[in-house]
C-alpha cells in the first residue's frame, strides 16, 4: 500500500522526466487551511525543510493560510525540525474546560499557542537566508468591514456564503484577500490580478508576524475577529481560508519568470478547492475552466486514500475531533500523535522518490 500520491501538471511532469524531482528546482511551497490535517506532514515538513530543500539553497517563497501559514513559519526557524515538532505539540495539545468553549477561551488558548510559537524566532522567521514568507488574510468590506457584534458578523458572513453561491467573484463584495509577506519578495506572478478579489500587499515584519498568523488563522464567528495589525490596512481580519482555501494561485506565471522552477504542494488531497465556501462547489476546483492552465508547473504530493483508512478513525485529524471527544482531551491528543507518527511514511515515500523517481507513480493533475 502507498502512502503518498504524486499529482503533476504538463509542465512539472516533463522537468521531473527529464531530470527528476531536485531541490534546486523548488521555488514555492504552499500551504493549505485545513486545521489539524496539517499535522499529518510534520515528519515531511521537517525532512524536507530541515535536510532536502537546504542541500540546495536558493531562494524560495513560502505561502499559507491558517495552519498552513503556521506551518510556513516553522519552516522558516532556524531549526525548523525543532519548529514543525514544537507547532505539533501545541496545535495538539489545546485544552478547553467546556464543550463549547466561548470566543474568549478560544482566542486565549490560540494565542498563547502562537506566543509560545514565535517567541524568540520573530528574527528568523522574517529573515531567513533563503526563505521569503508569505501569509494570507482576509479583510472585511461592507457589512464585514467592522461588525460591531456578533449577531453583525454573523449576518455578514451569512451574506458572504450567498455571495459566494451565487458567484465566487461576488464574495470579493465583501471581503478583500491581504499578502503580508517578504518585502524582499517582489512576486510579480501574484501581484497582476487574477481573480475577483482586491488584494493588498503588505510587508512582514517582526512587529505583525504574530498577529499576521493570528489573523491568518482566526474562525469567523469562532473567534473574534484581528483589528490592529501593524504596518497593515485598518480593518477586521479572518482566516485566510475563507478566501484562499487551498490556494489556487496562478502558479504556471512563475515559470514563466524562470523556466524549470517548480511548485511542490504537499497537500491533504489532489484536489484545489479555492475558497472554503466552495467546498460543496465541485466545479470551481482548481484546474478546471478558466483557470485550467494555474497547475502547469505545480506537483500535488497527498495522502492516499488507503493511507487515510489506517489512521485514527480513518481519516485526517480534523476539528470534528473537538466534538467528538469532547473534553477527554487526553484520547484526542493520543489520535493525533498517532496520526502524526504514521505521516513519517509520507516522509519516507517522498525521499524515496526523490533518490530513485518512479515516473510510474505521476499522475495528471
Amino acid at each position: 500500500m502507498k502512502a503518498l500520491t504524486f499529482h503533476a501538471g504538463p509542465l512539472a511532469l516533463a522537468q521531473i522526466g527529464a531530470h527528476g524531482l531536485r531541490a534546486q528546482d523548488i521555488a514555492i511551497v504552499p500551504a493549505a487551511a485545513g486545521g489539524p490535517k496539517g499535522l499529518i506532514f510534520q515528519a515531511l515538513d521537517q525532512w524536507m525543510f530541515g535536510e532536502w530543500l537546504p542541500s540546495a539553497p536558493r531562494e524560495r517563497m513560502l505561502i499559507g493560510s491558517s495552519i498552513g501559514a503556521w506551518r510556513m513559519a516553522a519552516a522558516c526557524q532556524r531549526d525548523p525540525a525543532k519548529a514543525f515538532a514544537r507547532l505539533g505539540e501545541l496545535y495538539a495539545g489545546q485544552r478547553y474546560t467546556s464543550k463549547k468553549p466561548t470566543q474568549q477561551e478560544i482566542d486565549e488558548v490560540v494565542q498563547g499557542l502562537l506566543a509560545e510559537f514565535v517567541r524568540g524566532h520573530e528574527d528568523d522567521i522574517v529573515s531567513h537566508p533563503h526563505h521569503r514568507l508569505h501569509l494570507l488574510a482576509v479583510r472585511g468590506k461592507g457589512s464585514l468591514a467592522a461588525p460591531a457584534h456578533a449577531r453583525a458578523e454573523l449576518r455578514g458572513f451569512a451574506a458572504a456564503a450567498l455571495h459566494n453561491a451565487g458567484s465566487r467573484a461576488w464574495l470579493g463584495r465583501l471581503l478583500e484577500r491581504v499578502v503580508i509577506g517578504d518585502q524582499r519578495s517582489a512576486a510579480p506572478w501574484l501581484r497582476e490580478r487574477f481573480d475577483g478579489f482586491t488584494t493588498h500587499f503588505s510587508s512582514l515584519s517582526r512587529e505583525n508576524l504574530a498577529s499576521g498568523l493570528l489573523a491568518s488563522g482566526t474562525l469567523p464567528l469562532i473567534m473574534k475577529p484581528v483589528t490592529g495589525i501593524a504596518d497593515v490596512p485598518p480593518g477586521s481580519y479572518w482566516d485566510g481560508g475563507i478566501i484562499d482555501y487551498h490556494l489556487a494561485l496562478p502558479y504556471a506565471r512563475a515559470a514563466g519568470e524562470a523556466k524549470g522552477d517548480l511548485v511542490l504542494y504537499p497537500h491533504f488531497t489532489q484536489h484545489i478547492v479555492p475558497g472554503w465556501l466552495d467546498k460543496g462547489f465541485p466545479w470551481r476546483r482548481a484546474a478546471r475552466g478558466a483557470n485550467r492552465g494555474w497547475l502547469d508547473n505545480v506537483l500535488i504530493i497527498a495522502p492516499s486514500d488507503d493511507f487515510v483508512r489506517s489512521l485514527p478513525r480513518a481519516k485526517l485529524p480534523d476539528r470534528a475531533d473537538f466534538k467528538f471527544h469532547g473534553l477527554d482531551h487526553d484520547a484526542r491528543i493520543r489520535d493525533w500523535q498517532r496520526a502524526i507518527g504514521a505521516g513519517q511514511r509520507l516522509r519516507d515515500e517522498l525521499a524515496e522518490f526523490v533518490a530513485r523517481p518512479d515516473l510510474s507513480l505521476l499522475k495528471a493533475i
